[in-house]
């Protein structure tokens, strides 16, 4: 990858943080040492299934194998939904209904979501993973390790931490990416 196509990649995947590199995890400026080395984690999950989209058509997007399997455009929405649902249940924001019962749609891969997901480019849901995953960033950058590591309950009343549930964020975005290359490569044959 050039150096170009590298910088516009972490500037998608990291709106507004000064990445390099999306093979370090470390400290970055601007957030605390744990908040900084989640935020590069997140970055590498972010800029691999933006390189697993590109190039996408609307058509590629919205293919489903089947009545109940879950297209590439649902699956990033789902990934757009859990991280705005942990926007909530961290940072202690509210959201319009409207809004609420979209991110609900977006969780749940439904009925409702095989019938409202679909019919997006895939420059629509890049500019939706970047704005939710920037306003992630922002409130990242007011934030510390203390919050990161407070106690919370994780999944219902398991006993976990803040840390975990971002981490959750990560690891459900690497999944789904897993299943957008496996969905892609038969999609293209």
């Amino acid at each position: 990858m050039h150096d170009e196509d590298r910088r516009a990649l972490l500037n998608e995947a990291a709106p507004g943080l000064p990445i390099a590199e999306p093979f370090a995890v470390g400290p970055i400026a601007g957030l605390t040492p744990a908040l900084g080395q989640l935020a590069s984690m997140m970055t590498y999950a972010r800029a691999t299934t933006l390189m697993a989209i590109d190039g996408l058509s609307i058509e590629l997007l919205d293919t489903r194998f089947d009545e109940h399997a879950n297209s590439i455009g649902m699956l990033l929405e789902h990934v757009a939904c859990l991280e705005e649902f942990y926007q909530l249940d961290t940072f202690g924001w509210a959201m319009p209904d409207p809004q609420m019962e979209a991110m609900e749609v977006g969780m749940e891969l439904g009925a409702r979501a095989r019938d409202r997901i679909r019919g997006h480019d895939l420059a629509w849901y890049r500019s939706r993973l970047a704005d939710v995953r920037r306003r992630t960033l922002l409130e990242f950058a007011m934030l510390d390790d203390r919050w990161l590591f407070a106690e919370t309950n994780v999944f219902g009343d398991n006993p976990g931490n803040t840390y975990f549930k971002w981490f959750h964020v990560c690891e459900d975005e690497l999944s789904h990416r897993g299943q957008i290359r496996w969905l892609r490569r038969r999609l293209e044959r």
